[in-house]
C-alpha cells in the first residue's frame, strides 16, 4: 500500500479517509499527561463542570494530531517526504471524549520543486468532522510529495 505520488495529486480533489476514531477519556488523559499540558480544562471533571461545557475538552493538539494521522494512509503513505508547514490552524467546535471523528482532505494546489525534480510541493486543506457533521479541526498544510520513480509503473 502506498499513499499518492505527486503526479496523482490533482488540485480540487477531494478525499474522505476511510479510518474514523471514537475518542476515550483515556485519550485524552494520556496525550494531555504525556505533553505535560496540566490545563485543568482538559483534566479535572470538577473544575469542567464550572465551565460552559460542563465536562473536560479533549485537548486540541490530540485532535490536531489523530486526523493528521487518519489521512496518511490514503494520501502519503510512503510518498510523503516530511511537512512544511501548517497554517490557518482552527478548532471551530469542541472536541469531547465519546465523539467519533473522520477526516477529509481537499488537495489544493501543488508544483515541482525548483532543485529536485523528484520532488513536490502539495498544498492541502485537512478537516476533522465529528458524528453530528461539525467541523471540529481544519488547517492548511503544505508538504514535500514524492514524484513516481520513473522504474515503477503505474500498476506497482
Amino acid at each position: 500500500m502506498k499513499g499518492l505520488y505527486f503526479e496523482e495529486m490533482e488540485p480540487g480533489k477531494v478525499i474522505k479517509h476511510l479510518l474514523t476514531r471514537t475518542i476515550t477519556e483515556m485519550d485524552n488523559v494520556m496525550f494531555t499527561s504525556l505533553t505535560m499540558n496540566v490545563a485543568p480544562i482538559h483534566l479535572d471533571v470538577e473544575y469542567a463542570k464550572t465551565l460552559p461545557y460542563g465536562k473536560p475538552l479533549v485537548n486540541s493538539l490530540f485532535t490536531m494530531g489523530l486526523i493528521g494521522g487518519m489521512t496518511v494512509p490514503d494520501l502519503v503513505f510512503q510518498t510523503s517526504l516530511g511537512n512544511l508547514g501548517y497554517e490557518e490552524v482552527k478548532f471551530p467546535n469542541p472536541v469531547f471524549a465519546g465523539d467519533t471523528l473522520r477526516a477529509e482532505t481537499t488537495i489544493l494546489d501543488k508544483r515541482l520543486s525548483k532543485s529536485d525534480p523528484t520532488r513536490g510541493i502539495v498544498w492541502f486543506e485537512h478537516r476533522g468532522i465529528n458524528q453530528r457533521d461539525e467541523i471540529v479541526f481544519q488547517c492548511k498544510r503544505a508538504g514535500m510529495a514524492m514524484c513516481r520513480p520513473a522504474d515503477e509503473t503505474q500498476d506497482a
